[in-house]
């Protein structure tokens, strides 16, 4: 049995109770189910995307000409999903992605989803845009792995201070978001005139920095308007260059992840930078409308660096088998977005558990169904390409 399966079994004796799940155990649901239960402003920042919305189709097409070919009596019983990632235990290769303004589904937000994953063990990722900040956060999580995003910030001084703040507060690994400096055209957010930043939600690590509020003359409380527009001039508008990077290594002595990487040149220059790690990552679809699949990307790339510099890959991750296609490509890990959110909606804590737990189940099973024990066992020949 592998370490995740028995999720499946509780379910089923569940039923001798004449219990059921408290929402769908099939990923690839979870957004028409959340849209139910949210809010149309909330739904739609978190489900929209950029444009017409074309890259986000084009992240779970390229999941459907990757097939898996299973192969047959590789005493694939037991099975070990756990893999260490850049210093970094954890009970399989799926991370937490960072999602900002986590309150607008829930009045939890990242404190519910931070208990979840320090839970079950699953590394969290920070977003800089949380809607509580990165200590709360922190206390939240408890023992529990969690890593640093960072949007890179237009003044050193604060990107130096939430630096040393996250670094005390126990994140070990930095992400930095490359893709995001300014948001893109996002029809579905347009069409509802609804951006939560505006509403100083999604600013609580701002709004609690020390060299942020050094800029104001009032605190946040007495003249939200304008620390929110100090916010929008801080964390937008501004692209940064590769001969920057140098100041986060400065800034930070763990390991960093650069966030967005979808050309091979580009993963080049961040081995040759000095990195530690890249995402393989169009940001869920919400930067470049027309862009290329994440997975379409992951092969060359993985090909170029993969020996040089750790891969992780995000964008289009619903199932357990989109996650065994990810690892086949050359992925050391992926990071799981919409539909952890989604669980949060839904439920809560209790409802990023079951949103995980079972993408954990699913992974585990599949993993051993298809013939493999180990993560590491994954190759590109465990797939073939339909296009």
């Amino acid at each position: 049995m592998g370490q995740h399966a028995g999720y499946q079994n509780e379910i089923y004796l569940q039923g001798l109770a004449d219990q059921v799940p408290p929402f769908t155990t099939d990923a690839t649901r979870l957004e028409d189910v959340a849209r139910e239960s949210m809010e149309p402003g909330p739904f739609g920042y978190v489900a929209g995307a950029a444009g017409s919305g074309d890259t986000a189709r084009a992240n779970r097409d390229a999941f459907a000409r990757w097939r898996i070919v299973p192969r047959m009596l590789t005493d694939a019983t037991t099975r070990d999903t756990s893999v260490t990632v850049l210093g970094t235990k954890m009970p399989a290769p799926v991370l937490l992605a960072p999602v900002g303004v986590q309150s607008i589904v829930h009045p939890e937000g990242e404190l519910a989803t931070a208990r979840a994953a320090a839970s079950l063990g699953v590394p969290m990722v920070l977003s800089t845009a949380a809607s509580h900040s990165l200590e709360e956060v922190a206390a939240a999580n408890g023992a529990g792995p969690r890593w640093f995003q960072l949007y890179w910030p237009n003044e050193p001084e604060v990107c130096a201070s939430l630096l040393r703040r996250a670094k005390k507060a126990g994140y070990s690994t930095l992400v930095v978001t490359l893709d995001t400096w300014t948001l893109a055209w996002r029809p579905t957010d347009l069409d509802q005139s609804y951006l939560p930043f505006l509403r100083a939600v999604g600013v609580a690590n701002a709004f609690t920095d020390p060299a942020f509020l050094a800029g104001l003359e009032k605190p946040p409380a007495d003249d939200q308007a304008m620390a929110v527009l100090r916010w929008v001039g801080l964390f937008t508008g501004t692209d940064k260059s590769w001969d920057q990077l140098p100041f986060l290594r400065e800034n930070w002595d763990g390991p960093i992840v650069l966030k967005g990487i979808q050309h091979v040149a580009d993963a080049r220059r961040a081995v040759d930078a000095g990195m530690d790690g890249i995402v393989v990552s169009n940001h869920g679809g919400r930067q470049v409308d027309g862009a290329i699949g994440s997975l379409d990307a992951l092969p060359e790339i993985a090909a170029a660096v993969g020996d040089r510099i750790e891969i992780l890959f995000d964008s289009g991750i619903r199932t357990g088998a989109d996650v065994v296609k990810a690892l086949a490509l050359g992925a050391r890990a992926v990071l799981v977005g919409r539909p952890y959110v989604y669980g949060l909606a839904l439920g809560g804590e209790a409802g990023v558990r079951h949103a995980v737990r079972g993408l954990l189940a699913d992974f585990d099973l599949t993993l051993g169904l298809s013939g493999h024990r180990t993560p590491d066992e994954l190759t590109p020949s465990a797939l073939r390409y339909l296009p």
